[in-house]
């Protein structure tokens, strides 16, 4: 049975244009529906009316809903059910490539090899599930984090079986089954600027040593680092704007869904101020890191690169991610951590959070200790009132005033 599909029109009014949703049924049976106004003003749209986009969103919600009024069909195999669960993910749902790519690659490196591509989708049972978590955690090649996420892509296969029809309800989620718990402790490592000095010293070119050096004095993301362009580079101003994000093959906004600005510190003014005087792509439109054509930057061959320099200046090795932490330790200690989560593009300030330990506490446990100083004071005080002999003529008992108490200290 068909997909659903469809279309969004704009039908001419006297009053302005309308948008008009149209699409077909699994049934084969045609929907003409008028969604409202169109809107093609600035700003945000008044009650009724429509941009393009979210006409379009519109539609993907009104196909997502034909596609579960789906009526139930014959029994799929395994095989059938993730390739239904990939097309659903990637032309309804829409979700980004790299998100997709990941789910292909949990499917066919690990779940098709391991309940076979012909098994019949309702034959995949909370029991093969569990011995299925069972054995990657006994091999311990992969980390509780990794293998929950291969459950979550087995129950969104299964459940997107379900939706048509072709297993029985809830006998066959992943949901079923309990998954390794994964504990975020916050915990990461992360270089001191010599260290960092040193891995740039070793790199294999000085586009890569400006690289290394811009995203532990930037907190610039490697995404952000390779689609950097020279006309987002403030030289005047020491800023650097983070306007786009270049991952999984795609340009992107930054992630967190917000564009931001950076100081530069002198250091990295001069690195990227040295990459300018080559003799090609400099001008405002070009990329800041470019490959051999002036084109972006190939990350997987940029990370052998990276870890090549890292093994011959003999330091530890970190991910090329983990230099961002470099920024974030260092800035934590000397800017208000709200600054440091703007610069930083965290989404959450829980985020920046993990860097509060590397912030000195001197002046916190001083501040604290004044806190307490007045209250020591005053019991202090009351002690010794308590303790004048005849200060109570029915009070017998002679309270014992301790040393501390006479000595005005707590």
């Amino acid at each position: 049975m068909p997909a659903p599909s469809g279309h969004v029109t704009t039908v001419k009014r006297k009053k302005g244009d309308v948008f008009y949703l149209r699409y077909r049924l699994p049934s084969g049976k045609h929907v003409k529906k008028r969604l409202g106004m169109v809107w093609r003003k600035d700003g945000r749209p008044p009650k009724g009316h429509f941009t393009k986009g979210q006409a379009e969103a519109e539609l993907r919600k009104a196909l997502v809903e034909a596609e579960e009024e789906t009526p139930p069909s014959d029994s799929a195999s395994f095989g059938q059910a993730c390739k239904e669960f990939v097309r659903y993910v990637r032309d309804v749902r829409q979700i980004d490539n790299k998100t997709a790519s990941d789910y292909e690659g949990v499917i066919d490196g690990y779940l098709i090899p391991e309940f076979g591509e012909d098994t019949p989708a309702e034959e995949i049972d909370a029991d093969g599930i569990e011995a299925y978590r069972d054995r990657l955690l006994a091999e311990e090649e992969l980390s509780n984090r990794t293998i929950v996420r291969h459950l979550t892509v087995l129950h969104g296969v299964l459940k997107r079986a379900e939706r048509k029809g072709w297993v029985p309800k809830n006998e066959a989620s992943a949901s079923m089954v309990e998954r390794p718990k994964v504990v975020y402790t916050g915990e990461f490592d992360t270089f001191e600027r010599d260290e960092v000095e040193l891995a740039a010293a070793f790199a294999d070119n000085p586009q890569d040593a400006a690289m290394i050096r811009c995203a532990a004095f930037t907190g610039l993301r490697q995404g952000e680092l390779i689609a950097l362009r020279w006309k987002n580079v403030d030289f005047v101003g020491g800023l650097v704007h983070v306007r786009e994000n270049y991952t999984g093959g795609e340009l992107k906004i930054p992630k967190g869904k917000k564009v931001r600005s950076v100081p530069m510190m002198a250091d990295v003014v001069t690195t990227l101020a040295r990459l300018k005087e080559r003799d090609h792509f400099t001008g405002d439109d070009d990329l800041v890191f470019v490959n051999e054509t002036g084109g972006y930057v190939n990350h997987f061959d940029f990370r052998k690169r990276y870890y090549a320099a890292l093994e011959a200046a003999g330091l530890r090795r970190i991910r090329f991610h983990d230099l961002r932490h470099c920024f974030g330790t260092a800035t934590i200690r000397e800017l208000d951590p709200f600054k440091v989560q703007s610069y930083m593009g965290h989404q959450h300030y829980s985020t920046t959070q993990r860097y509060l330990h590397h912030k000195p506490r001197r002046e916190d446990a001083e501040a604290i200790g004044r806190a307490f100083q007045g209250s020591s004071e005053r019991v202090a005080e009351k002690v010794a009132n308590q303790a004048v002999p005849g200060a109570s003529e029915e009070n017998s008992e002679q309270v014992v005033v301790p040393e501390t108490a006479q000595d005005g200290k707590s």
